[in-house]
């Protein structure tokens, strides 16, 4: 009987702390996200699609759409919309990484790729690794990114 009641507790505690954890996007999972706003890009057009991804069925968990041009404007910021308009190319991370650049630079030779680089966790408030997937779309590269928790 102490058994079987260590078992469940144990296993209640397991359950009790994967429910309790944060539900963070995958590499997969961004990719996934990614080739579907580039659909709907392409699909939508330019216009109604930004606005589509301005939306909260374009946010799943720490996933939201960034759109740039070959020349690192920022055409669309779901997170942070104070980006849109302004040229990306300088922003650069803690190590000096210029992710925005590396982001279209990652999309020249085979249409997509990923970008490594460090950047402050919504949540948490810290800088933590990140990793951005970016796909060319016409003349726009779709990108997001996840953190590496």
């Amino acid at each position: 009987m102490k058994t079987i009641l260590s078992s469940i507790l144990i296993s209640a505690g397991l359950i009790g702390n994967a429910l309790a954890a944060p539900d963070f996007a995958t590499a997969k999972e961004a990719e996934a996200f990614v080739q579907k706003a580039v659909k709907h890009l392409a699909a939508a057009g330019k216009d109604k699609a930004f606005a589509d991804f301005a939306g909260a069925e374009w946010r799943d968990r720490d996933l939201y759409v960034i759109v740039l041009d070959k020349d690192v404007n920022a055409l669309f910021h779901g997170a942070n919309p104070k980006f849109i308009g302004k040229n990306m190319a300088g922003a650069a991370d803690v190590d000096g990484v210029k992710f925005a650049q590396a982001m279209t630079d990652s999309t020249k030779a085979s249409g997509k790729g990923w970008t490594e680089y460090k950047y402050t966790d919504p949540v948490s408030k810290k800088i933590l690794p990140k990793a951005a997937y970016c796909e060319k779309q016409a003349e726009f590269i779709v990108c997001s990114g996840i953190y590496k928790r």
